[in-house]
């Protein structure tokens, strides 16, 4: 599995706005600016955002974005279904559409069960955790292997 550039961004966004969200609404530009993230880039990210429900805007002098709802009502997994769609997808298509014949019969389950796996973690960790840099019992533990830092 592969986090987008674009996934990415838009989690760093989201969070940009979650620790400003008492503020006006903020401006594209000073996200793009607080989290180095390609001004244009950006701007796109911001835009399926909206269209996700998970940012809202406003134009005019005093515009810019902000959360559509609470932090803690926004999960990693939302925000990267925004820009992304399905978390995991096999050959572009969701696990659940694909057949497996003969001895390729076990794949299915096992794409089934890493999408199952991921989704517990992003479903499970929200904006509003990463903003109180409190991510759950379970993610940090996850974290906490020395395995989970090596590249085999």
């Amino acid at each position: 599995m592969r986090i987008s550039a674009r996934a990415d961004y838009a989690v760093r966004a989201v969070l940009e706005l979650a620790v400003r969200q008492d503020e006006c609404p903020v401006k594209a530009e000073d996200v793009a600016a607080a989290q180095d993230i390609p001004h244009k880039f950006l701007e796109g990210i911001l835009g399926e955002l909206r269209r996700g429900g998970v940012v809202e805007s406003r134009r005019g002098g005093g515009g810019g974005y902000r959360l559509a709802r609470e932090a803690a009502a926004i999960t990693v997994a939302d925000v990267i279904r925004a820009v992304d769609g399905p978390i995991v997808s096999v050959r572009g298509e969701r696990p659940t559409g694909l057949v497996y014949t003969g001895t390729a019969g076990p794949l299915l389950p096992l794409w089934v069960a890493l999408r199952a796996n991921v989704r517990r973690i992003l479903e499970g960790v929200t904006i509003a955790d990463l903003a109180a840099d409190a991510l759950p019992a379970p993610v940090r533990e996850l974290a906490a292997e020395p395995a989970a830092w090596e590249n085999p």
